[in-house]
């Protein structure tokens, strides 16, 4: 998808586009993370958004529709009695387990969001998982049944529409941050400490915390969550 668009860049195309594969032989995740995707089993899709009103300052809005999107199409499958919340930017969790992971890249025009990437993994059908992602869990896993993927994906894109309108967004995505109750361990430059989940800022940095009080603000990849399997 991404080399499509960069093959043709004076293409003004406005059409919305979603592709799913049944496999991918190397899916990738955040930073240098992969995916492991058993063919067949999980929802694997990539779409194409062209957000209208959506400025390069405030991209993060993009990132808080497509989670909490992702958060109401699970908990419509496995039920409200599961804890459903988004790890800080847009892992998804059930507990202490990652159930989806969220590739999002924007193309700028000026001041403004172009083109949207939106690359979604997640684990509906498979049962088990060989790489060494410590902590993978699925629909099925959760439900001790198969979940037919076409429905889950239709659901996700009426979720998606919705929360393209819901002016509350925000507030949705900050409700269901992953540990935002309680102090929790995290590191920073080979540094542990203890803090609580206070929210994330425009920008989408995430505010922390500490035992003393202080308040900490730290950008995608400067801060990690300790998890214990």
């Amino acid at each position: 998808m991404k080399e499509m668009i960069q093959l043709h860049p004076s293409e003004n195309t406005q059409d919305e586009i979603v592709v799913v594969c049944d496999y991918q032989t190397a899916g990738r995740g955040c930073g240098s993370n992969s995916w492991e995707a058993e063919p067949g089993k999980n929802l694997l899709i990539t779409l194409l958004m062209h957000p209208k009103k959506v400025s390069a300052r405030t991209q993060f809005i993009i990132t808080q529709i497509v989670s909490v999107a992702l958060c109401r199409t699970i908990e419509s499958v496995i039920g409200d009695e599961h804890n459903v919340s988004i790890k800080w930017p847009n892992d998804i969790y059930v507990g202490d387990k990652k159930i989806c992971g969220v590739l999002i890249e924007n193309h700028l025009q000026g001041r403004r969001i172009k083109d949207c990437i939106i690359g979604i993994g997640l684990n509906v059908n498979q049962t088990e998982f060989r790489s060494d992602a410590p902590n993978p869990v699925s629909i099925a896993q959760l439900t001790g049944n198969e979940t037919d993927r076409e429905d889950v994906l239709m659901t996700l894109l009426t979720n998606l529409s919705k929360e393209c309108e819901n002016k509350n967004v925000h507030l949705d995505y900050l409700s269901r941050m992953y540990r935002r109750d309680g102090m929790y361990p995290f590191e920073t430059e080979g540094t542990r400490f203890m803090a609580k989940v206070v929210g994330v800022n425009d920008d989408g940095r995430l505010m922390l915390q500490d035992e003393n009080g202080i308040g900490h603000l730290f950008r995608f990849k400067e801060v990690t969550f300790i998890i214990k399997n």
